[in-house]
């Protein structure tokens, strides 16, 4: 027997150019009426699978315990598996089986159960090969959030099937970080894999400045706990919301710019600048 309805929470690459995220909606809609839908994301940068795992897992704490999470980038759409997972915790996520889960996954305590969609009385047919969102995972989405079981959706699959993914891992020595850009926001501001714990392991937590290196650029960047502590075309690093090192510049300068224009993959060293 059906429960009672709850939220969806929607996450893609997709924008707002043309009706993809409106018509998921309207999917989504007409399966599970009373079932509110929260836009978590839809400017994960295109095709960027490892951006939306960052996003969707840096945003869990903040989402109502029963959310279904239904997340979408799918570069390989039509090849990967659709799959639909139950947490060992509880929590339902949905999405393409192709790593965009995983973090959210292993931070949710890991698999319990997973399906793949399937159902014929799930899935809209005849399905697209190349929208399988509208029509394979926001069906999906939408009945959990209407309580049709997780069994129902499809065949069980084997939670150690599933694709994994990490997100890389700083090296950390005295004074000195190595790391890599993770993303670049709106105003040009550099996201570093480095969180507070990684800054004081290496000591820089301590420094009065700090050193900023790109293979193309430099700066030396003082420590800041907000953007207007930062004066117009100076440098800062802060700890930004979601816990990251974020490299920004004054306004109207842009930090990605500064350091050679930088984007994400490229290696950053961080040390303890010397006068």
């Amino acid at each position: 027997m059906a429960g009672p309805s709850r939220t969806i929470v929607f996450l893609s690459d997709f924008g707002y150019r043309n009706e993809w995220v409106g018509i998921c909606h309207a999917v989504m809609n007409r399966i599970a009426p009373e079932s509110p839908v929260v836009d978590l994301s839809h400017g994960v940068p295109p095709l960027d699978v490892r951006n939306g795992a960052l996003l969707l897992v840096d945003s869990l704490p903040y989402l109502a315990d029963d959310a279904v999470v239904l997340a979408v980038v799918d570069p390989s759409v039509g090849r990967d598996r659709d799959v639909a997972l139950e947490s060992n915790d509880g929590h339902l996520v949905v999405g393409p089986d192709n790593g965009l889960l995983a973090p959210a996954a292993a931070s949710l305590g890991g698999v319990a159960r997973a399906v793949e969609i399937k159902s014929r009385d799930v899935v809209l047919l005849p399905i697209s090969p190349s929208f399988h969102a509208r029509d394979v995972l926001a069906p999906a989405a939408a009945h959990l959030a209407a309580g049709v079981a997780l069994e129902t959706l499809g065949p069980a699959i084997d939670p150690a099937t599933l694709v994994e993914m990490t997100i890389p891992e700083p090296s950390v020595e005295r004074e000195k970080i190595a790391c890599e850009v993770l993303d670049l926001n709106r105003f040009g501001n550099v996201l570093l894999n480095i969180r507070s714990s990684h800054l004081a392991d290496a000591g820089l937590d301590q420094a009065a400045t700090l050193q900023i290196d790109a293979t193309s650029g430099s700066a030396r960047a003082h420590w800041g706990a907000t953007y207007a502590d930062v004066e117009p075309g100076g440098w800062g690093l802060i700890i930004d919301p979601r816990g990251w090192a974020l490299v920004i510049r004054g306004n109207p300068d842009n930090a990605a710019d500064g350091l050679g224009g930088v984007g994400p993959g490229d290696p950053i060293w961080l040390s303890a600048a010397r006068d």
